[in-house]
């Protein structure tokens, strides 16, 4: 399903009763409020003067811990809540015919997961913890009742969607125009920026992903990916050891990607 389907399953307003999200020991109640978050700046209230991104306070009715491993949601659940990651890196992804998973993205704190169960009421999409994290729970009845009463909130709302839209765009493009190499320098670029959103270093992190789901995401195999990150490394562009990568030439990488 498409974020532009997506953007459009929101007209809709259910009649239902809040629904809360079902019991279990790793929903804690969340103590921490939007308005006074520090991942604001890259998650919902993104862009909001403060008095309007305290509206979300509203909406956040528990935090839930992911372990390693563990699936915050699976293809075919039954669709409750949006998941806004507060710790933790995550990947989601599809079951395809032959058996095969299909990497979709690699959603990280301070984004917001979810979207796929709204037009159907199931979830298309498998997301499960690469590392141990949290996640605020916002049941969808909840969300939209209050998006009728704060306008502020259903606007935001549909500007993440439209950010979701285009970064669908720019995959497409990745995987539809580049070199393989390329590929690889615009992933750790991508990555670089989101890490440097969040306060952290722009040019050392560590790959919470293995090589061989970075080439299911990018549509290239294991070794093409092993290769590039190689190549990378005897051209003084980065460092690599094991998954920790340092880029030590900037725009030596950028360069990469805009003459693909």
């Amino acid at each position: 399903m498409t974020s532009a389907a997506i953007l459009e399953a929101t007209v809709p307003v259910r009649k239902a009763a809040l629904v809360k999200p079902p019991a279990q020991a790793a929903v804690l109640r969340c103590p921490t409020l939007c308005s006074t978050c520090a991942l604001r700046s890259t998650c919902l209230p993104c862009g909001l003067p403060q008095q309007e991104a305290s509206d979300f306070d509203q909406l956040i009715y528990s935090r839930r811990r992911i372990r390693r491993g563990e699936h915050l949601y699976h293809a075919g659940d039954a669709f409750t809540s949006l998941y806004a990651f507060r710790l933790g890196f995550f990947k989601s992804y599809v079951d395809t015919p032959d058996g095969q998973t299909q990497v979709i993205g690699f959603p990280m704190a301070g984004e917001v997961v979810g979207m796929d169960g709204i037009e159907t009421d199931r979830h298309r999409l498998n997301v499960v913890a690469l590392d141990d994290g949290e996640a605020c729970v916002i049941p969808y009845d909840h969300f939209r009742a209050v998006t009728l009463r704060l306008p502020a909130v259903q606007h935001q709302m549909l500007k993440m969607m439209s950010r979701e839209i285009v970064r669908e765009q720019e995959v497409m493009a990745l995987l539809g125009g580049m070199r393989a190499e390329s590929r690889v320098a615009a992933f750790l670029l991508a990555l670089s920026e989101k890490f440097a959103a969040r306060g952290y270093s722009a040019m050392e992190f560590h790959l919470r992903m293995t090589r061989d789901e970075i080439g299911s995401y990018l549509g290239l195999k294991l070794e093409t990916v092993s290769r590039a990150l190689s190549q990378f490394q005897e051209k003084g562009l980065i460092k690599v050891h094991l998954r920790s990568i340092a880029i030590t030439a900037m725009p030596g990488l950028k360069a990469l990607v805009t003459e693909s």
